[in-house]
């Protein structure tokens, strides 16, 4: 699961008070570099096979536009509109962290707190990070958990808890030392959603709704997929099943770890999301008084930089344009720079969606961009065009230049994929009979991994886990490709047995097989061992 995000002052205020009691709020011209929006949106939907897409941008507390394109789901006459719910995935993690920021403000606890505090029974794999695990630490990256461990917890959909999950972290291996180093995770979120029920003695769905979706009006905002109805304005998710032929992706959810993506919303949704934050975290309330989400103090501190990033050079010339001079993760968002202003945004990945959020703090501005497809270069080559009309003016060809790194990524994924052709030995058969690779493999923090013979081979089942079916082929000696039945995951593996010298089985160890798997299914970090 893929992500990152940011605030100001009084001409917001009117509009939110608007958006609270219902009435719709007036909206400003967009600038002149913005006149050719509905072309480019759909040159962007068509160059990346988007079915759909919705954009809202916010400027000096005005809604500047509000609008939606193409298809809720292909195929079909159902339009986007500028109330369509996406998946926003990892952009809520910002409003975990507002939560928390929420209730420091009341005095119900400090970032500064241990989680063994609050959750007694929290545990990490090593002992000092245990004691010394701070709730800020929950949302910065930089826990020593690697890039996205532990997420085949919850991604895809899985039969766990919330609590289950955090439990299984005892488990999860740490792959770096304790605020060594940036890593992106998601489970520490779904630790820092039990945090925040247990100091407000709420649950975080109903947390959610009373302190930021009815103050703010948000009223296509939902918890999670689960609460998705027949006939509701909702976008269908498309993956593009072995990287090539887009097809509707399953709806999912992550009722077990929601505060790290669980919300859907919709575009008019999060421009009053991105208006409150960018009033410096207030709002007026249906009967024009102004209201405080969380003081200036804690919006400072969501907004620092606490864990850098390191910067990469560009592959793409014309991108070297968006190159930015620091880049960072603060408390549920990243934090960066363009042309010389600070960015404070963040992106969501989801099966079959994914959006950005991003604020311009000193501009007042703010852009959404929610897609039903599996492709960053669309939001980034929108975003991008926006800030370019009110910042920049830099004259790159954001289009196109996203089309040449999507291009530059295939081809990387096709040569790795050529390299390993050649290295392999077809004529490398499996050691043993089939029959003797079947059995119960068990990995300490997810569980059972069954092996089953069947009459056309070897099936591969994630026990709690219902997408995760898969037929083993034997790749060479010991090596099996794990392909999954629902090809639209694209998360191909290899499965390699480890033999004892008796020929028992000793262990086995996943890997996924493209670069362009998402990071989210975390094969590498399994341990699986035969269960007696």
């Amino acid at each position: 699961m893929r992500s990152n995000l940011p605030a100001t002052t009084s001409r917001a205020f009117w509009l939110l008070c608007l958006f609270a009691s219902g009435a719709v709020a007036k909206e400003a011209a967009p600038p002149p570099a913005l006149q050719d929006i509905d072309a480019y949106v759909d040159s962007v939907r068509e160059a990346f096979d988007v079915p759909g897409i919705a954009v809202a941008v916010v400027k000096d507390g005005e809604v500047v536009l509000a609008k939606g394109w193409g298809e809720r789901e292909m195929g079909k006459a159902a339009r986007v509109d500028a109330h369509t719910m996406f998946a926003i995935a990892s952009n809520t993690k910002a409003f975990t962290a507002a939560s928390l920021s929420m209730l420091a403000d009341e005095g119900k606890l400090t970032l500064e707190d241990r989680v063994i505090d609050h959750l007694p029974w929290f545990r990490m794999a090593d002992p000092y990070v245990t004691r010394e695990m701070r709730i800020r630490d929950l949302l910065v990256h930089r826990s020593g958990l690697g890039l996205g461990a532990g997420d085949l917890l919850f991604w895809p959909t899985t039969t766990y808890s919330n609590r289950e999950v955090a439990e299984r972290l005892r488990d999860v291996p740490l792959t770096g030392g304790f605020r060594e180093r940036y890593a992106y995770d998601n489970i520490l979120y779904g630790v820092a959603q039990l945090v925040v029920e247990q100091a407000s003695g709420q649950p975080y769905d109903q947390f959610l709704r009373a302190r930021f979706f009815q103050p703010l009006g948000m009223h296509d905002t939902l918890y999670n997929s689960d609460a998705l109805k027949a006939g509701d304005n909702v976008a269908s998710g498309h993956a593009k099943a072995d990287f090539t032929t887009l097809q509707p992706a399953p709806r999912m959810t992550w009722r077990n770890v929601a505060g790290a993506g669980g919300l859907y919303s919709s575009v008019t949704d999060m421009a009053k999301w991105m208006n409150a934050q960018l009033a410096g975290g207030t709002y007026r309330d249906a009967k024009g008084r102004e209201q405080a989400l969380f003081t200036p103090a804690r919006q400072k501190a969501m907004w620092s930089l606490v864990t850098p990033i390191p910067i990469a050079e560009p592959k793409i010339e014309a991108l070297k344009a968006a190159k930015p001079n620091f880049l960072g993760y603060g408390e549920g968002w990243m934090v960066s720079d363009f042309q010389g202003r600070k960015l404070v945004w963040h992106t969501g990945g989801w099966p079959g969606m994914v959006s950005r959020v991003t604020l311009v703090p000193e501009q007042k501005l703010g852009i959404v961009v929610l897609t039903n497809q599996e492709v960053g270069a669309a939001f980034n080559a929108i975003t991008l065009k926006v800030l370019d009309a009110y910042l920049a003016n830099s004259g790159t060809d954001w289009l196109a230049a996203y089309r040449a790194q999507v291009a530059q990524s295939k081809d990387n994924a096709d040569e790795h994929w050529q390299k390993l052709l050649a290295a392999r030995d077809p004529s490398a058969k499996p050691s043993l009979p089939l029959a003797k690779y079947a059995g119960t493999l068990r990995d300490p923090w997810y569980g059972d991994v069954v092996v089953t013979q069947e009459s056309n081979g070897l099936v591969l089942r994630f026990s709690r886990t219902p997408e995760l079916v898969g037929d083993l082929q034997p790749w060479q000696h010991d090596t099996f490709v794990v392909r999954w039945r629902e090809r639209w995951l694209n998360a191909d593996a290899f499965l390699t047995y480890s033999l004892k010298p008796d020929g028992g089985v000793r262990e086995a160890r996943m890997e996924a097989i493209s670069p362009l798997t998402d990071f989210s299914f975390d094969f590498h970090d399994l341990r699986l061992v035969p269960v007696e």
